[in-house]
């Protein structure tokens, strides 16, 4: 690309900000300080974790004794459900009450399984859960909109260590999925084509940015990346949501998913932190311009122990990075595909 050595602005066509590259400041990828291999602990039960099977969680209820995936409404819920609807208006200011529900995903009854070290089956009854609340949740008529996320790692708030995601289903629809909408829909209006699906054919025909691929998804570092390893899943066909995914694309979505953790742990090879999360069609009327996908948001830089924070000029004025799109997915695409841990 020939504004690789020069400072520039990359568009997002998903939200319609820009972000600030300046590849100038640094000539390749880090290649500095390494921290020694950090191996995970196996430890498939800890008593005095609130999420592993059989235990009793804060609130004073006890786990069952699942072996597989489970979910359960967060006994510390951010959203509250069965609210009475009150609006507060004072000159400029406004309120309203939202309601919702928040729910947790444990992934595994085994307390040291990450998404890398499980198996692509195990992987699979996660998004079979993960489809399961998209539609139950959905259907419900005071909920427009359901978030799966997951927050790996400490540096990145998480709370437990055992392995776990969370579902926030409200009756507003964010703001970042409103932006994502909007240009999805405006696309769409105009070509009767996805958006996602044209970037994806023009990045498959670039090959520049593509970190892995099989038969029905991709995985790539987007074009407009904040994060200094952000990437993307994306699945080729056009789907609005997870629910309409069948047995032989979810098994492809997880293999997907445990290949690209992979990398990110042998990255700086430590159990790699980031937030994750599918973004995916609301749930109050038929969406036929959104098209899917997993976003990973990776605060790691340099090593394991060097963080990348958003401050100063990011902070009050626009996103920047240093480290090109096209440098990252390099690093990524190189990196192997058999966990570092395992010998």
């Amino acid at each position: 690309m020939a504004f690789n050595s020069k400072s520039h602005r990359r568009y997002n066509i998903l939200t319609g900000e820009w972000i600030l590259v300046s590849p100038h400041r640094t000539k390749r990828p880090w290649q500095g300080k390494k921290d020694k291999p950090v191996v995970p602990e196996k430890v498939p039960y800890d008593p005095d974790c609130y999420l592993c099977p059989g235990n009793t969680r804060a609130s004073g209820v006890t786990n069952p004794n699942y072996e597989s995936t489970y979910s359960f409404t967060n006994d510390f819920a951010a959203l509250l459900e069965d609210q009475t609807h009150e609006t507060y208006t004072d000159g400029l200011l406004k309120a309203e009450t939202e309601e919702g529900i928040c729910k947790v995903i444990c992934f595994s009854p085994d307390h040291s399984l990450t998404l890398p070290l499980m198996s692509i089956e195990n992987i699979t009854e996660v998004i079979n859960l993960w489809q399961q609340e998209y539609d139950e949740l959905g259907q419900k008529t005071n909920i427009n909109h359901v978030q799966i996320f997951e927050n790996k790692g400490a540096i990145m708030g998480c709370s437990n260590p055992h392995p776990h995601g969370q579902i926030w289903a409200q009756k507003s629809i964010p703001e970042v999925v409103l932006q994502k909408q909007k240009h999805q829909k405006k696309y769409w209006n105009e070509h009767q084509k996805s958006l996602l699906q044209t970037y994806v054919q023009q990045e498959l025909d670039l090959d520049e940015r593509i970190i892995l691929k099989n038969n029905h998804f991709v995985a790539l570092v987007p074009f407009w990346a904040v994060w200094p390893y952000e990437t993307m899943i994306i699945p080729l066909k056009h789907y609005q949501h997870i629910g309409q995914l069948n047995s032989e694309e979810k098994r492809a979505f997880a293999e997907i998913i445990k290949l690209l953790t992979i990398k990110y742990d042998n990255l700086f090879q430590t159990s790699f932190p980031y937030s994750s999360g599918i973004h995916q069609s609301p749930t109050d009327v038929e969406h036929p311009e959104w098209h899917f996908h997993m976003s990973f948001y990776p605060p790691l830089l340099r090593s394991a122990e060097v963080k990348k924070f958003m401050v100063g000029y990011e902070m009050f004025a626009n996103a920047q990075r240093d480290i090109t799109a096209e440098q990252a997915a390099d690093t990524l695409k190189k990196l192997d595909l058999k966990h570092y841990s395992i010998t």
